[in-house]
């Protein structure tokens, strides 16, 4: 007896392992479309097995594409005789009659499949995605919504209604369906948001916000909370953060919230240079007390978003200067210098330097910063490297290369490395050193950091230009000195400079180079009007000078970003011109993006 069963067992597993061998060779087949193959395989392995489906379905796929309608129809007859109540083999057979010209035929067989649909959700997603995989999406649909009318569940099948919506490119009911899904299964959220994002176009999106709109308006408290999440997730697509805000605010005080989707969209608005929202969102977190988890946090960004929403938006007055320095101050001495608050003590330093002209305070709040214990390795470097930067404004010329030199040494195969042997080889250059900084200039270009690379392949190709034009270089040495003196915002005396070299030098290869150092005075005296006017006369009258890509696109940025110029319209056709006539320019790639940023592409 033992015997025969092994015996029997062997024959089992050789069975087997004949059908799965015949069932890959035929799937093989039918992928290389060689159905004369497939089908004799895929009906015998249907007479060994005639309960697997999949056997079964592959078979008929290879009868139809033969036009074997005689084997087909019997095939799909003894099947219906086995299994009635299957509705998609009428499926089947309305797509053989279709294939024969049949049209009449082929409908009062899809009619039968839907009238003899069973009260089964199996059955109904059974005959759903046969009629799906036919591409009949109107006969699909109505199949999903029988049966959610016979099971009185109107929510079940909306997720695959709402992908047959979007296949026939019925936006609304999609969404619509989506939503409902949302209603069954909140576990579903990010990947509808995905679908969303994937699928909705900004048109698109307006309908979806209306459609949460409504719900909301409809919905109880905790039903809104979904639709509310989405509405804010919606408005972030579209980059709308103040309507966004609104929602997430909402959500917060409905939910007695933390502030974590306030402070978190507050972020999103900050990186996003969109400040005005994100200081409004560090507010609220502000003010919900010392007590909540992200409040010191929020003081910190919130002070950070005013500074850059000045400094960036090329308008300030004394007054808001002086009031953000107090602001800085405030915090400060409220938790205190340490490791936490380093970044805000440089920021404060260089408001001082830079804005308040205040060097003497900014040299003490860094000279100090250096010397507190814990603070990590990068903050030094940075701290140092400004530090160095302060004291060169100041003249003080051995101290600045000197933190520079230390930093080199300290972080040499760091950017931080990289961008002091930057700084210091452009002291270099503001000292008349040209042959030794064009040699660093040249190492840096190839500097993994891209802007360092940049300036410094400026730099490079600068100096190359002008060194040995006459025999003393004094030309390019004026201009070095003006360099410096305007680094050190020693503005009337660098012009004099300027006035020098242009007077002493007349037609001298650095006019244009002249006339770009005074434009970018001028924009750091926020006399927009009169820098615009130097960018355009070396891009009319210097076009091939190295100059004019860089003067194309600061003027562009003036007009699309000040306020007493704006011209948005001027802005995109100086990117335009950028991009195509100055494909090799390191502006090139920027200035595609923000010429289609202004023609309202969407940009992921």
């Amino acid at each position: 007896m033992r015997k025969m069963w092994l015996l029997v067992a062997t024959m089992l597993l050789c069975v087997g392992w004949s059908m799965a061998q015949d069932a890959k060779l035929a799937q093989q087949y039918l992928a290389d479309g060689e159905f004369e193959k497939a089908v004799v395989l895929f009906e015998k392995l249907y007479t060994q097995d005639n309960d697997n489906d999949y056997y079964f379905d592959r078979y008929i796929e290879c009868l139809m594409e033969l036009q074997r309608y005689e084997d087909l129809e019997r095939s799909l007859v003894k099947q219906i005789r086995r299994r009635p109540n299957e509705s998609r083999l009428y499926v089947n057979y309305g797509r053989m009659y279709e294939q024969q010209g049949k049209e009449e035929e082929a409908k009062k067989q899809y009619r039968k499949a839907i009238e003899q649909l069973p009260k089964d959700r199996y059955a109904v997603s059974k005959l759903a995605n046969a009629f799906s995989a036919a591409n009949k999406y109107d006969l699909a649909v109505e199949t999903y919504e029988k049966g959610a009318s016979m099971l009185n569940d109107r929510q079940f099948f909306s997720y695959s209604l709402a992908d047959l919506y979007r296949r026939k490119g019925d936006v609304a009911k999609m969404i619509e369906q989506y939503l409902n899904s949302l209603d069954a299964f909140p576990e579903r959220v990010d990947n509808i948001k995905s679908i969303f994002q994937r699928y909705l176009s900004a048109e698109d999106m307006n309908v979806l916000q209306q459609q949460l709109y409504d719900r909301i308006q409809t919905a109880s408290n905790s039903g809104s909370v979904q639709y509310i999440d989405m509405l804010a997730w919606a408005f972030l697509q579209k980059k709308d953060y103040k309507n966004a805000l609104r929602q997430v605010r909402a959500l917060d005080k409905q939910q007695k919230g933390d502030g974590l989707r306030v402070y978190q969209l507050a972020q999103i608005a900050s990186n996003d240079k969109d400040y005005d929202v994100a200081i409004e969102a560090y507010q609220y977190v502000i003010d919900k007390g010392a007590g909540t988890p992200f409040f010191v946090e929020s003081k910190q960004e919130y002070l950070r978003c005013r500074r850059n929403k000045l400094v960036e938006g090329y308008t300030y007055s004394k007054e808001e200067l002086l009031e953000l320095e107090r602001q800085y101050e405030t915090f400060i001495n409220d938790y205190g210098k340490s490791r936490s608050t380093a970044a805000l003590i440089m920021e404060l330093a260089d408001l001082e330097a830079i804005y308040l002209n205040n060097l003497d305070k900014s040299i003490t709040l860094l000279a100090e910063l250096i010397t507190l214990p814990g603070i990590t390795a990068g903050t030094l470097g940075q701290a140092k490297l400004n530090l160095g930067d302060y004291y060169l404004m100041k003249t003080e010329v051995w101290e600045s290369t000197l933190l520079y030199s230390q930093v080199d040494k300290s972080y040499k195969d760091d950017i931080l490395g990289h961008e002091a042997r930057f700084r210091n080889a452009r002291l270099a250059y503001y000292s008349g050193d040209f042959e030794w900084a064009q040699a660093q200039f040249e190492i840096l270009k190839a500097s993994t950091a891209k802007l360092i690379a940049n300036d410094a392949l400026d730099m490079s190709v600068f100096i190359s230009d002008n060194l040995n034009l006459d025999t003393t270089a004094t030309a390019l040495e004026y201009y070095a000195e003006a360099d410096m003196l305007i680094f050190q915002n020693r503005f009337t005396e660098a012009f004099s400079k300027l006035d020098s070299l242009i007077r002493e030098y007349p037609n001298h290869s650095l006019e244009d180079d002249v006339w770009y150092l005074k434009a970018k005075v001028f924009t750091k005296k926020r006399d927009y009007a009169q820098a615009g006017k130097m960018y355009q006369m070396i891009i009319d009258n210097y076009p091939d000078e190295i100059r004019a890509d860089n003067s194309i696109f600061a003027l562009a940025e003036l007009y699309e970003n000040v306020n007493q110029l704006n011209d948005k319209e001027k802005a995109s056709k100086l990117y335009e011109k950028l991009f195509i006539d100055f494909s090799g320019s390191t502006f090139a790639v920027e200035a595609r993006k923000r010429y289609r940023l202004l023609r309202g592409d969407k940009i992921q």
